[in-house]
């Protein structure tokens, strides 16, 4: 049969075996919301839920910034799936419907240590009128100056935030509510932590005492470190709105969540995972997946998600076979330099417990580590064929093809091998029923 996979901004075929099928993963199918804009509106009148902790009467977006002076608004950067000018159309109309002006809202995107979003493709993601019209900030975590000192959490982080977040009379995160491989979903306080996060805090809860928690993982929210520190995080950077969606496979959006930041927020964390568990019978010797396509997968950086994500559905030493189309190649010089010196898996999560070590990017390879201490791993990019990049073998290996990948692994465990494939990569969630 054919399977076919999620790859930059199109779908590759892939040939399997039809005795060697085990299981095609995929998540639930949600329809698109008739009318997006007006649920968003709807919304921000009627909000999933208040600081009082009750849905009913809680207080609307109009109600809430009531005498508020200035606003700042946290938006996703470009490598994330979120219809952001959708959103920022109609969450700035009623902003400035409530008596708010242009020059007095700050739109901040919450790039973590990402590289800024400018020129077309700041207008590619919030429109060509908003980038006009409105002042337009991309966070900078290596910028001390541009972050305050707000106090610390319970666990010892630091907490340096963006200023112009921190000092705004009124907070509005917005975002895209998805599984995600450390915080269990993506969305609410994550635009803080670490989307607004100066550089010092990223040892705090992207190191290994926080990540190396079973429950730091996919879908998973309660006793999840990473989750309880971004939340604690968020709650004290003060949090006044969240405008949250999740979307489906075609990128529409199935799912509106406004209000409260914890409460908005686990209504969309529970209507997100039952979509996106998938139940399986049982782990195949090959897992045939995907780095999720445009916007994730445009570095190997970001398709590490897609193999971490492969994980609960194949077998201890058997076969991961990605595909990713990284247009963007490995990701930042510090992943980068990562990626090629460190040969030896077992020495580096010894150097990164070390308390004297720490390297930005770091936690990427870590998770890297985790998928590759349970299969190999295959990698099939058409943008790292070329040899530019001296990847240790000892990591993951890259093919010309997924059906190479296939191959390697048939050889390896014998002609009636298991395969399961997941088109979709990290946005679904294999769970063994």
């Amino acid at each position: 049969m054919f399977a076919e996979l999620e790859y930059g901004n199109e779908k590759i075929k892939v040939e399997v075996p039809d005795r060697n099928l085990l299981h095609i993963i995929s998540s639930r199918h949600l329809k698109a919301i008739a009318n997006p804009q007006r649920a968003i509106l709807d919304g921000l009148r009627v909000p999933a839920g208040s600081a009082s902790g009750s849905a009913l009467g809680s207080a609307s977006l109009s109600e809430k910034i009531k005498g508020k002076k200035n606003v700042c608004i946290v938006i996703s950067d470009s490598t994330r799936a979120v219809p952001t000018q959708l959103i920022l159309e109609a969450l700035l109309a009623e902003i400035e419907s409530c008596g708010i002006k242009k020059d007095e809202i700050i739109i901040l995107v919450a790039t973590g240590l990402h590289r800024p979003n400018l020129g077309k493709e700041l207008e590619g993601l919030v429109g060509e009128k908003i980038a006009g019209s409105y002042r337009i900030i991309n966070h900078n975590a290596r910028d001390r100056e541009s972050c305050v000192d707000i106090g610390r959490t319970g666990r010892g982080t630091p907490i340096i935030l963006n200023k112009n977040f921190v000092e705004a009379d009124f907070k509005i995160l917005t975002g895209l509510i998805e599984p995600h491989f450390m915080a269990g979903f993506s969305g609410g306080r994550k635009a803080i932590c670490p989307g607004i996060s100066y550089m010092d805090m990223f040892k705090h809860f992207h190191g290994p005492e926080i990540l190396e928690s079973p429950k730091a993982a996919f879908g998973v929210l309660e006793g999840n470190p990473f989750h309880e520190e971004s939340t604690e995080i968020a709650k004290k950077a003060g949090v006044d709105f969240i405008v949250n969606v999740t979307i489906n496979k075609e990128k529409e959006v199935t799912g509106v969540f406004c209000g409260d930041l914890e409460e908005a927020f686990y209504k969309g964390a529970k209507f997100c995972l039952e979509a996106s568990v998938c139940e399986i019978q049982k782990e195949a010797d090959i897992v045939v997946t995907s780095g999720g396509g445009l916007p994730i997968d445009v570095t190997l950086y970001q398709a590490v998600k897609g193999m971490v994500g492969a994980m609960p559905a194949v077998k201890k030493g058997g076969l991961i076979v990605c595909a990713a189309e990284c247009t963007e190649e490995i990701g930042s010089r510090e992943f980068v330099e990562i990626i090629q010196e460190e040969d030896d898996v077992d020495k580096f999560m010894e150097k990164i417990n070390r308390k004297d070590y720490f390297k930005t990017d770091q936690w990427e390879f870590e998770e890297l580590v985790k998928a590759r201490k349970k299969a190999e791993i295959y990698l099939y990019s058409g943008c790292l064929l070329d040899g530019a990049f001296n990847i240790p073998h000892s990591t993951l290996k890259l093919v010309r093809s997924v059906e190479e990948g296939i191959r390697i692994g048939l050889e390896k465990f014998g002609e009636d091998a298991s395969i399961s494939i997941i088109g979709e990569g990290p946005y679904v969630i294999p769970v063994i029923k």
